[in-house]
């Protein structure tokens, strides 16, 4: 039977800062950002499985990335922690804001790199992550591709 590749599509609000970084992106700002996760398998074949001609139920690959991405990183804000970030992350939660301190510069590059880890971790053994797509605004987004890792 055909491979077949399904996409979800996601939405949620993060700020960040760019430690580091020459331009405006140093200041603490935030992006609406757009997710969209393929998977790729075959349809289950078996007509009495409930998820009878599905590759994963989009509300099965909606949980995933929901638990995993969009409701820890919706409104929070994100800083590499290993910068001076830090202190400024923990005044922001001692005043009550939910904020993420990374291993990494919080660029759309390596969220999308993060966030592949992450659903992969999850995924039922017949379904492989095919491709994500983090898209920062309107005519900005990185990508990531099974095929080129």
């Amino acid at each position: 039977m055909s491979k077949i590749r399904i996409t979800k599509q996601f939405s949620f609000e993060t700020g960040h800062a760019l430690y580091g970084y020459d331009g405006k992106c140093k200041n603490v700002h935030g992006h609406s950002y757009k997710l969209s996760v393929t998977v790729i398998g075959t349809p289950i074949r078996n007509s009495e499985n409930v998820k009878f001609g599905m590759v994963i139920d989009f509300s099965d690959l909606k949980k995933i990335v929901k638990d995993e991405i969009v409701d820890v990183f919706d409104h929070a804000t994100v800083f590499n922690k290993n910068t001076p970030h830090v202190e400024l992350a923990k005044e922001l939660k001692d005043r009550g804001h939910s904020v993420l301190l990374v291993d990494y510069q919080p660029t759309s590059e390596m969220m999308v790199i993060d966030f592949a880890q992450k659903i992969i971790k999850h995924l039922p053994e017949t379904i492989q992550l095919h491709s994500l797509k983090l898209q920062e605004t309107d005519t900005s987004f990185a990508e990531w591709y099974a095929n080129d890792n």
